[in-house]
C-alpha cells in the first residue's frame, strides 16, 4: 500500500498517511469549495488500509482552521477510524491546537467526544 502524501494549498490541507506506520498526519487549514472532493481519497485509502494492512492507525490533526462543511467530512473520517477501532483495531486520536486558538480545541473536543475511541486534545 502507497504513502498519501498532499500539499497543502491556499484551502486544503497537507495529507500524510503512512501504510508503513499507520501514522495519519493532517494539517492546515480546510475550506474548499467542494470538501467532498478533497476528503474521498483520505476516506478510501483509511478503507483500504483497514481492509488490508489491518494495522494500528494514529491520527495526528493539526488542523488551524475547519469550515462548516469540512467539518462534516472530517467526522465521516473520524467516524470510519471509530468504526475500525469498535471492530478490534488499534486506533488514538491526537488533536492538537495552538494554545490561543480556542474553536479548534473545541472543535476536537466536539469532533471527538461520541467516539469510543481514545482521543486527547493537546495544545501546542
Amino acid at each position: 500500500m502507497d504513502h498519501l502524501q498532499i500539499e497543502a494549498t491556499d484551502d486544503t490541507l497537507k495529507v500524510d498517511f503512512y501504510a508503513k506506520t499507520g501514522v495519519l498526519a493532517l494539517e492546515g487549514e480546510s475550506y474548499p469549495e467542494n470538501p467532498s472532493d478533497f476528503f474521498a481519497p483520505l476516506l478510501d485509502w483509511i478503507k483500504q488500509y483497514i481492509q488490508e494492512v489491518k494495522g494500528p492507525l494514529t491520527l495526528n490533526s493539526t488542523i488551524s482552521y475547519l469550515n462548516t462543511s469540512s467539518s462534516k467530512c472530517m467526522l465521516d473520517l473520524l467516524e470510519t477510524l471509530d468504526k475500525y477501532y469498535e471492530s478490534g483495531g488499534k486506533v488514538a486520536i491526537n488533536w492538537y491546537y495552538e494554545e490561543d486558538n480556542e474553536d479548534m480545541e473545541e472543535t476536537g473536543e466536539e469532533l471527538c467526544e461520541d467516539l469510543e475511541i481514545p482521543y486527547k486534545v493537546l495544545p501546542l
